[in-house]
Formats: structure tokens, sequence, C-alpha cells
């Protein structure tokens, strides 16, 4: 592989630029993506749909406490971009430095305290009545992996700062099919049902962490921080914390609807309905992957020009990056929108010596997940102006906009829709919470990057 140079970023044609970043990154979704939703399916067939629904309660703990190292990671990354784009390589390793040290410290805790409350937190994020033992197993050894889990977001987030988006799609790739392998020998093979399916998903973070490791090693990387590097700056802490807690604030949110909808889905519908959410989560994961992907291309090239005051290359990369992501979001809708039986079909078991317990589930979320799923995606085609209006303001450094566009659709509109829709139209009011949510942020979104693009993106800035 020919080597890479963070310098491209600020070099080669946006267009071009952008397809380099953003499909490596596609791909490396894609693949993780691809390894939630083959990893339920084979838990839904393999073991049953109240183990779906059973990971579905863990996911907002484990991934709440992962989210610490994405959070420090892509904070830092921004650091990371603008340094080397303004030549100032010293405080790229220095922040790197205080982004190993910082997501050990914070997570390692985390985990321990997460571990302590084991009996309390699965209960209150809806893992109740049949979902609660298979949800304990899950949790209690997918929480020794997170650690690790953390320093790969963190470490993910740098890769593709320094320009680098190839190994940043290899750091996902592998530990993916990893975990399918293993999926398939720890639950087909030697039928360790819900504990294989964990140790499963752990032992992907740990595959994970090593490539991630090889690379800082090696040759590939510019960053190579040294001991004294790794002592806590609190300069830099205040700056990497201030922007990564955009996306921390944002996987917060994110525990706080999945704790919520778990409940009143739980309280509409049992333990049938909070599978049909987990199968709408899953898809939620995987089907916006390109568009995630787009974003992700788009952080380090709008970071990197703006630290090296190429404004009108920032602007277009802003306009390249949400014309290719709204083309990929429409293809998208469209797929989701013709087959929702089909993909709620994939994650259920048609085995003859099912139970009639697990058959009257999949036959509830058959007749449910079809009009959820359009619901749930019928605003689609739109949130790519949102998804990229809120990434520019965290790429370039400006923390608070960042926050605040990035909380608009979560929490400001979409929480306060489902605490109040279900209340009048029941498990439709929880559907019809996600579009009208997307349609309010989008118009939120879009005039504050306009504002941002025509009033201060200009030449002489």
């Amino acid at each position: 592989m020919a080597k890479v140079t963070s310098e491209e970023l600020g070099i080669e044609p946006i267009g071009k630029l952008l397809v380099k970043q953003a499909v490596p990154a596609s791909i490396g979704i894609l693949v993780m993506s691809l390894n939630v939703l083959v990893d339920s399916i084979f838990v839904g067939n393999w073991i049953g749909s109240i183990a779906i629904a059973a990971i579905n309660v863990v996911l907002p703990v484990s991934f709440f406490i992962a989210a610490l190292g994405m959070a420090i990671g892509i904070g830092g990354a921004s650091i990371i971009s603008r340094a080397l784009g303004a030549d100032n390589k010293e405080k790229a390793l220095k922040t790197f430095g205080n982004q190993i040290t910082l997501t050990l410290l914070v997570t390692i805790t985390m985990v321990t305290v997460g571990l302590y409350f084991v009996d309390t937190l699965i209960p209150a994020f809806g893992g109740k009545g049949a979902i609660f033992e298979p949800a304990k197993i899950y949790y209690v050894i997918v929480l020794y992996g997170v650690p690790f889990l953390a320093l790969c977001m963190m470490g993910n987030a740098v890769i593709r700062a320094e320009g680098k988006p190839k190994f940043a799609m290899m750091a996902m790739i592998i530990p993916s099919i990893g975990n399918l392998i293993l999926d398939y020998v720890f639950i087909y093979l030697l039928d360790w049902g819900m504990h294989g399916a964990a140790w499963a998903t752990t032992a992907g973070y740990l595959l994970c962490f090593g490539y991630i490791f090889y690379f800082f090693l090696s040759k590939n990387s510019e960053l190579k921080p040294s001991l004294t590097h790794l002592g806590l700056d609190f300069p830099i802490l205040k700056e990497m914390g201030s922007l990564g807690f955009v996306t921390l604030a944002r996987q917060a949110v994110t525990s706080i609807i999945y704790l919520l909808l778990n409940n009143i889905l739980f309280s509409l519908g049992g333990e049938a309905l909070v599978a049909v959410y987990a199968i709408i989560g899953r898809m939620l994961m995987f089907a916006l992957f390109p568009v995630f992907g787009v974003t992700q291309g788009f952080l380090p090239i709008a970071g990197f020009n703006y630290g090296a005051h190429k404004f009108e290359r920032v602007k277009e990369s802003i306009y390249t990056a949400i014309k290719y992501a709204a083309l990929v979001a429409t293809l998208v809708f469209i797929i989701l929108m013709v087959f929702p039986a089909d993909i709620a079909s994939l994650f259920l078991s048609d085995r003859p010596d099912l139970p009639l317990k697990d058959k009257e589930t999949n036959a509830f979320v058959l007749e449910h997940a079809p009009l959820a799923m359009r619901l749930v995606f019928a605003a689609t085609p739109i949130i790519a102006l949102q998804l990229i209006g809120s990434a520019y303001f965290q790429a370039i450094g400006k923390a608070v906009p960042a926050l605040l566009l990035t909380l608009t659709r979560q929490g400001f509109f979409f929480i306060p829709l489902i605490l109040l829709l279900p209340n009048f139209l029941g498990e439709l009011g929880v559907w019809l919470s996600f579009p009208i949510a997307d349609v309010l942020a989008t118009i939120v979104t879009g005039i504050y990057l306009w504002k941002e693009v025509h009033y201060k993106l200009t030449p002489t800035n």
C-alpha cells in the first residue's frame, strides 16, 4: 500500500478526495453494520427472538461506555486534523497521547461501575420478564471487552485524522469478520447460546484493538507519541472535552432513547414489541452505512482545510458531501420502502420445532415490523443535511453549535415526541416520532449551516 500523507487533504480535488475518504469509511461501516445485522440474524435463528431483544437492552449501556472512547477520539481527531493542517505536529502528538491516557482512565472506571450496578441497570433499560436473564449473561461478558472497544473507537478516529481511511476501514473489517466466524463456532457448533454470542462479540473487540495497536507501532502512522506525551495536558483536555462532549452527549441521548423506547414499547406490547424495535434498531445501524461513511470521510477534509485556512475548499467539501450523502440516502429509502417485510423475516427463525411462545412472538413481529420500518425511515432522503451540518461544526472545532445541532433531532425533538405521541396514538405514535423529528432537525440545521457558509466561510476570514 502506497504511503499516504495528511497533506493530500489540502491538495487533491474535493470530489476525488471525498470519494477516497468516504468509500473506505463506508466499506468499514458496512462490514461493521453487517456484523451487527448478521449477528442478530444468527441470534434470532439459533437462540430466539427474545435473545435479540435482550441484546437490544444491553447495547445502550455498553455503547455508552464505548462512546466515551469515541468522544475522546473524535474530539482529539478534530484537534489533530487542524494541527496537521497548520503543520504543528507536536500538538498532534500531545493530543494523541492524552487521548490514550484519558480513554483508559475513564472507560475502566465506567466498566467497574457498570458491573457493580448490573442488576439495576438491565431492568431500567427494559430488561424485564423473559428478557432479564439472557440480557444479564450478554451484558457481563461484553462489558469486559468494552475498554478495548473504546480504545478502538478512539484510535480509529485518529487514523482518519491522519488521512489514512483504508487502514481505518481494515480496523472495522477484521473484528467484524472474526465476530461472525466465532458466532458460528460458539452459537451454532458449540451451542453456547447467549454466552457464545457475548464471547464472539468480545473477541471481535480484541481483534480490533490488536490491529489498531499494530498500525500505530508500524511505519504507516505519522503519530508516534512518547511517554512524555501521555501526561495529561489541561488546555488540550479542555479543547478535546468540549468537542468530544458533542459525541458523548449524542450517545448519552441515544442511551436515554433506548431506555425510554424499550420501556414504552414493553408497556404497549410486551417483549414482542421490544423485539420489533430491536430489528428496527439494527436497520438504523446497517441501512444508513453509506451516509455515515460520507460523514466520516467529510470530517478530516473539513478539519484539515479549515486549519489551513482554505475556506473555499471547506465550502466545496460541505456541498459535495451533502450531495453524495443525499443520493445514497435516497437509494436506501427506496429499498426499505419496498422490502420491509422481507427484511424483518430475515431475523426470525422458521424452524418447525420452535416453541409456541416463540412462534407467537415471530408472528407479532412480522405483522408490526413492516409499517414500523416504513415510518421510521420515511424522512431518510433529507437526513444528509442534518448529519453533514452537525459534523461540520465539530470538524472545525466549534463545540457549542456542534453540540446543539447534534442534540436537535434526538434530544430537542425526538424525546418530547415519544413521551407525548404514544399517549394519543399508542404504538403508531412511537414510529411517527422518528420522521417528524428528522424533518424538524433538518430544517434547523439547514438554516444554521446556510448562515455559516454565507457569512463566515469567505476567503478573507
